[in-house]
């Protein structure tokens, strides 16, 4: 099992060569091949008092939505480099229904983390994950590359987790070390130890050696203890489900996939 295309989502603004340059990374690690995406949307009518204030965009700025969009094209082709082939997409369409529809094409799909949450020129990260269908590798700005040397599976027995460890085999396969990491009440320390257990044997039918670690839940947030045992371990790579609870509910109240998506300073691997 190996991932076959990567799908890389870059912003019509900002192409991050850094960030091209650790797609390109991974795309090498698997013999992969690279799918860049782009997209921008046009801005509705603004009416007011039945007045329209602004129009929607003309011929001349959809020209220029075009030519930003080709010239992104070539910025990740310029930072992937000559001798690395970058299949290149783009359309004037909402960003976050352009990269769902588009996922049906990948194996897995890299993103950087942006906070910007211009829904006209960038994506949503959690309704793509929820929509795609497919795992995302979330790579925070300061990332420059991305051995997976250690990865640390953030496990709860869930249908996500599970997924979660299921597409994320290839990097598991090829990583040094894997630990599989659950954090619960006191009182359930057995019954997480007899999951993690369970998990370890999996991996193992798959030829993967991982080690069993089980944490008592800290104070403070669930994602912030994860990161920061990460983090003293020197792992480079999170495995995780997302959204076990509803989207709505870790929004509003808080959860590990929002924490994760807003501050974790290693790439996360996720799936819905």
């Amino acid at each position: 099992m190996s991932y076959a295309t990567l799908m890389v989502w870059v912003s019509v603004d900002d192409v991050s060569k850094q960030f091209v340059r650790v797609a390109v990374g991974v795309a090498d690690k698997f013999g992969a091949k690279l799918l860049g995406l782009s997209t921008v949307a046009i801005m509705p009518p603004v009416v007011a008092g039945g007045v329209m204030i602004v129009d929607n965009a003309t011929e001349f700025d959809i020209a220029k939505m075009k030519a930003s969009l080709a010239e992104a094209g070539n910025k990740v082709q310029a930072a992937a480099g000559v001798s690395r082939r970058v299949e290149w997409r783009s359309a004037i369409e909402f960003p976050t229904l352009a990269l769902i529809g588009e996922a049906r094409c990948a194996d897995l799909i890299l993103v950087e983390r942006d906070r910007s949450g211009d829904i006209y020129r960038t994506v949503d990260l959690g309704a793509a994950i929820l929509g795609a269908g497919r795992p995302f590798l979330v790579v925070p700005a300061a990332v420059k590359s991305l051995a997976a040397d250690h990865i640390v599976i953030g496990w709860k027995d869930t249908r996500e987790a599970r997924r979660a460890v299921q597409d994320a085999l290839p990097f598991l396969h090829e990583a040094k070390r894997v630990t599989i990491l659950e954090i619960c009440e006191k009182d359930q320390m057995d019954t997480a130890r007899h999951h993690v257990d369970d998990v370890v044997r999996y991996l193992e039918q798959h030829r993967i050696k991982a080690e069993r670690r089980v944490e008592i839940q800290a104070r403070g947030s669930g994602a912030d203890q994860i990161i920061g045992l990460a983090e003293d371990e020197g792992a480079d790579l999170l495995v995780t489900g997302a959204y076990g609870h509803s989207r709505l509910n870790e929004w509003i109240f808080g959860g590990m996939t929002r924490d994760l998506l807003t501050s974790s300073p290693i790439c996360c691997l996720m799936s819905q």
